[in-house]
């Protein structure tokens, strides 16, 4: 089953009447269940992919379906519903309130959704997430009190709290040493391997290794026309 399915997206900025092509003619498939990284260099269009996949942006042209939905074309109220309900975002910043424990920082997408849930319902899902992500003797402190990885945990927590179809990554390792950042790639490994699909940008070749199927981006377009797939090992 295809979750995203883009065709011939194109993204092109316009400024005092010059054009910039972030995007030329982009096709890609994401299937549930898949692990895949979006890299190359600086300028490449990285970004603006991530963007228009979570529907912070709008494509020039082309056409983007969200498990089987047009969503290009969608009013601006009709995208913030979709983007509430189907994907979850992890930012290189991690975005927490620091007035606000873990607990309610993971809580906080549940209460702005269009189903609406009981406090008894509430407490069980962000439980279950902050435990998913090994917090479960954090859940009452606050953002100030963790660790950088740890508050990178709370926030693929938080991101995960809606059971989104799928978990857009963005430079998940980019505020973390090297020691936290491989325990942030294991725990996205983890996800991926209980069934989470996930789309993940970086600058990293050797976090970019950690997904299973790879694009490259260069100038707006994919390198060469082709992905890169890991065959992953058997058990």
């Amino acid at each position: 089953m295809n979750i995203i399915e883009i065709t011939a997206l194109s993204k092109v900025f316009t400024t005092h009447d010059i054009e910039t092509h972030a995007l030329m003619n982009i096709d890609m498939r994401i299937e549930k269940g898949d692990y895949l990284s979006i890299s190359g260099p600086s300028g490449s269009g990285k970004s603006t992919l991530l963007s228009i996949l979570g529907l912070l942006d709008r494509p020039t042209s082309g056409s983007y379906k969200l498990e089987g939905l047009e969503v290009e074309k969608r009013s601006l109220t009709e995208l913030a519903h979709i983007r509430n309900e189907k994907i979850g975002f992890v930012f290189q910043q991690f975005n927490l309130i620091d007035e606000q424990n873990v607990f309610d920082n993971v809580a906080l997408p549940l209460l702005y959704g269009k189903t609406r849930m009981s406090t008894a319902q509430i407490k069980q899902r962000v439980l279950e997430c902050i435990n998913m992500v090994g917090l479960e003797n954090r859940a009452y402190h606050r953002p100030n009190q963790l660790s950088g990885g740890q508050q990178q945990r709370v926030a693929v927590a938080r991101a995960l709290v809606r059971n989104p179809a799928i978990l857009l990554v963005d430079e998940p390792t980019g505020n973390l040493d090297s020691k936290n950042g491989d325990q942030i790639m294991a725990l996205l490994e983890k996800l991926n391997a209980q069934g989470t699909t996930i789309a993940m940008v970086t600058h990293d070749p050797r976090y970019a290794d950690f997904a299973a199927r790879k694009i490259e981006l260069l100038d707006g377009c994919i390198k060469n026309g082709a992905e890169i797939s890991r065959l992953k090992e058997s058990a």
